[in-house]
């Protein structure tokens, strides 16, 4: 963990950069190695056809993104964390949103471990960090 989900909205697309975005994601939680494991981290983003934003009468965008987490971090922790990622994702899109209408969003999951399932051999490639 984590996972992030970015949704965002197809009218967006050729200028939204979303490659870029989920490395900058990435790049957030790597620095957080005593909190994050790297071999955990996973960002992926699903392109949005099928939406209706407001009253559906504008050309609207959004861009939601989703945090899941294990249990057992600190709330200083997840709120850093959370302020820092809600950042980079305003600076990535500064300038679509100084020109377009636009909602950004982000939402933190946490969850117990109860339930989970994990098989993961990537955390090898970190454990002499």
């Amino acid at each position: 963990m984590p996972h992030i989900i970015l949704e965002y909205t197809d009218n967006i697309k050729q200028e939204a950069d979303i490659p870029s975005l989920l490395k900058k994601i990435n790049e957030v939680f790597v620095l957080k190695i005593h909190i994050f494991p790297i071999g955990g981290i996973r960002s992926r983003a699903i392109e949005l056809h099928d939406y209706c934003v407001a009253d559906g009468t504008e050309d609207d965008a959004f861009v939601h993104v989703t945090v899941k987490i294990g249990a057992g971090r600190s709330e200083k922790d997840k709120k850093e964390t959370c302020d820092e990622l809600f950042e980079v994702i305003k600076r990535h899109f500064s300038a679509l949103y100084a020109k377009r209408y636009l909602a950004l969003s982000l939402d933190l999951v946490e969850f117990s471990e109860a339930g989970t399932y994990k098989y993961n051999n990537i955390h090898k490639r970190y454990t002499t960090l």
